[in-house]
């Protein structure tokens, strides 16, 4: 079995060491410019068109990541070859965790001791009510579950919206286009953790803000794409988003000049939420570079239309 690999920005010399020492039996290599040796699976994250283009030798390609967008849009990708994504690999449980730090930030008003302490103000604020507090969760996928059920183990009323219905206990859960006015109305948060489609790109605007209770927070570990970003700032001076804790952006590093660095109510990650841990999505992409071998089904392929 003969597999590139290639992962932007990771240290390549430690993830190569682990697929080795857990698949001896295949041959992995560095994919570099200009080669176009045969392979039998690619392993990529990020990778140069170049990389993939006429690959049509390839049984399966894997994305090192849950979101395929990136991969997705470039022109030359072979247009037979089945497309896995990672299923979670230890970032559901990362992402639980910003949301429901970002979360309880806000309904504690932590943010706002935070602003008085610089200040040396001392000063109790009310308390916010849990039974009023409900927060909703865009995309129901293995992350978005398990940021819904974390938010719901603390008491909190949360909803769920998918594109297809999902059931989950103590969830009130939406679907489709024509229920999303209904999931939004009167929200305290909104978390997004949907996956990068054309339909859901630009879905975070001033009509998405509008229907939010007043004072809202919003949460984006998605992608940066879904947020109209002149939006959220007119919806922040207006005082319809009271505040913002944005992992993801359209241009990422975020540039210098951003308005978003010097906003006082945006707090800024960089991209960490969820990170890919090395030795999880080992385990999985072995697993089924196995069951592939054997001929067996497996989970995670991408449905190149729906774009997940």
């Amino acid at each position: 079995m003969k597999v590139i690999y290639y992962n932007e920005g990771e240290d390549n010399a430690f993830w190569l060491a682990g697929l080795r020492a857990a698949l001896p039996q295949a041959e992995f290599r560095l994919w570099l410019s200009g080669d176009d040796a045969p392979a039998d699976y690619a392993l990529a994250w990020s990778p140069p068109p170049e990389m993939l283009a006429g690959r049509t030798d390839l049984k399966a390609i894997f994305n090192l990541g849950a979101g395929v967008d990136k991969l997705l849009q470039q022109k030359t990708l072979p247009a037979n070859v089945p497309i896995l994504r990672l299923e979670d690999a230890g970032m559901a449980v990362q992402m639980a965790e910003y949301a429901t730090y970002a979360v309880l930030r806000y309904f504690r008003r932590f943010d706002t001791y935070e602003q008085q302490a610089q200040q040396r103000e001392w000063r109790f604020l009310p308390a916010n009510g849990k039974h009023d507090f409900t927060v909703g969760v865009m995309g129901l996928g293995a992350i978005g579950c398990r940021v819904a059920q974390s938010l719901r183990h603390f008491g909190f009323p949360v909803r769920g919206w998918s594109r297809n219905r999902k059931t989950l206990a103590g969830i009130h859960c939406f679907s489709g286009p024509d229920s999303l006015n209904d999931f939004l109305q009167d929200l305290r948060v909104l978390i997004c953790v949907l996956p990068l489609t054309p339909e859901t790109e630009n879905l975070l605007d001033a009509k998405v803000f509008d229907n939010l209770a007043y004072g809202a927070y919003l949460v984006n570990i998605a992608r940066g794409k879904h947020l109209v970003e002149a939006d959220l700032l007119a919806a922040l001076d207006a005082g319809q988003i009271a505040g913002a804790m944005l992992d993801v952006f359209r241009e990422e590093p975020l540039l210098p000049d951003h308005p978003f660095w010097t906003h006082p109510r945006i707090t800024i990650t960089p991209h960490m939420a969820g990170e890919t841990l090395r030795d999880d999505t080992i385990r999985q992409v072995v697993e089924k570079l196995r069951a592939l071998e054997r001929g067996e089904p497996v989970s995670g392929i991408v449905n190149r239309t729906t774009g997940y």
